[in-house]
């Protein structure tokens, strides 16, 4: 268990130092854009507030009404696409994955289909190819929601600039963050104007989210440590678990307002100093998360999902998947609460949240919630040393056996 009153987190985020917050910044826009091998990029108040604006732009300039969604995915995806007024449809997932299952992905597709939405969740990398051959034939665009994948590559491109438009999120924990931003990429120049007014419609400044957000990101500066976040973070994750909150303890109690407004000036500062530093906490990442993949799949009865070939992924946490619930559910109450970054991504399969119930299809999604029903993740922070790690592996072994 990590050494007195220390905390690791759930997933390796980017962790500010004094001079992201007093360099000159450039500009987050252009920096990202150049990051992920684009000429333009537009930045929101969140990955959901880009998802948002996306679907909300390609509304307006079609008649379909009906989006894809995966049925294991973040539950703020399906009520962006309701936000929108749009219909969502779950698509089942493949057996023992997060990705589209082709044969559900055509069935899903039909005349009213407006988008796809293809995920590259915790930085692996979605199958682009299938799912994207499947919209065009329905006449549907692709949206890659590459939220927590910022930095992942597809065949050598970055991932979120294959489709017709590219989410980031540059939350907390994903990597690069402004504490609560996304961002916006789009290949076709004659769409970035229309991503644009849309937003100017939807999301004005607003000086008390602004206000807000400056304060907590500064608190993100400051508590973005082992020692701060056994405050900010363990302590309020173990009242939850006690409670049998898991839903809450898990962040998946999304609310239906989902804010809009305008990013400011001083945020995207920091945010650019920071991205500077990216690409050398991304490779350190991907050299430490290989070793860990390899001694849990050295588990009898572990799996961890990787990139096929030819891609390369990145690695806030491990996405990894226990023989059976049992299993997993006796694991998380060994490790969940040990401050060692041991958690759950998402609790259920979209259908099965009562929020969101009333408007989702829940029928036909078994390989969805078999993977919700099996599946743990376990941080690659570097604030995770080896003996804490070996703790972990003690635990899945005891677990499974």
């Amino acid at each position: 268990m990590p050494k007195g009153r220390r905390e690791v987190p759930p997933t390796a985020g980017l962790a500010l130092v004094p001079r992201d917050f007093v360099a000159a910044g450039a500009s987050l826009e252009r920096g990202v854009a150049a990051f992920v091998e684009q000429t333009w990029a537009q930045v929101e108040c969140s990955g959901t507030a880009a998802l948002v604006v996306a679907l909300a732009t390609l509304k307006r300039l079609s008649g379909r009404r009906s989006v894809v969604v995966p049925a294991y995915t973040c539950p703020l995806v399906a009520l962006a696409v309701i936000r929108c007024g749009l219909r969502p449809v779950l698509c089942d997932t493949r057996p023992g994955h997060f990705d589209l299952c082709p044969r559900a992905l055509a069935a899903a597709c039909g005349e009213d289909t407006l988008a796809v939405l293809v995920t590259h969740l915790g930085g692996r990398v979605a199958d682009f190819t299938m799912a994207s051959a499947i919209a065009r034939d329905a006449g549907a665009a692709v949206i890659e929601d590459a939220a927590q994948s910022l930095g992942a590559r597809w065949r050598g491109r970055p991932v979120g600039g294959l489709g017709d438009i590219g989410v980031y999120s540059l939350g907390v924990g994903k990597g690069l963050t402004v504490y609560s931003g996304g961002v916006l990429v789009a290949q076709d120049a004659a769409l970035r104007p229309e991503l644009r007014k849309t937003a100017a419609e939807m999301a004005p400044y607003r000086l008390d989210w602004e206000l807000r957000r400056m304060v907590e990101l500064a608190g993100y500066g400051l508590l973005y440590r082992p020692r701060g976040l056994w405050l900010a973070y363990g302590l309020p994750l173990r009242r939850k678990l006690r409670a049998g909150k898991l839903i809450e303890a898990a962040g998946d109690d999304c609310c239906a307002e989902i804010p809009l407004h305008r990013v400011g000036a001083w945020r995207k500062r920091i945010g650019a100093n920071a991205l500077k530093r990216l690409p050398g906490f991304l490779a350190a990442g991907s050299a430490r998360a290989a070793p860990r993949r390899s001694r849990l799949e050295a588990i009898d009865g572990v799996s961890v999902l990787g990139d096929t070939e030819g891609d390369a992924g990145v690695w806030p946490f491990l996405q990894v998947l226990l023989p059976t619930q049992q299993a997993r559910d006796e694991a998380l109450r060994r490790l969940w609460p040990a401050g060692l970054g041991v958690g759950r991504l998402f609790i259920h399969a979209l259908a099965d949240y009562a929020y969101l119930e009333p408007h989702l299809d829940g029928s036909g999604i078994p390989n969805a919630r078999d993977f919700a029903a099996r599946m743990l993740t376990v941080t690659n922070s570097e604030w995770l040393d080896e003996d804490d790690f070996e703790q972990v592996c003690r635990a899945l072994e005891e677990s499974i056996h």
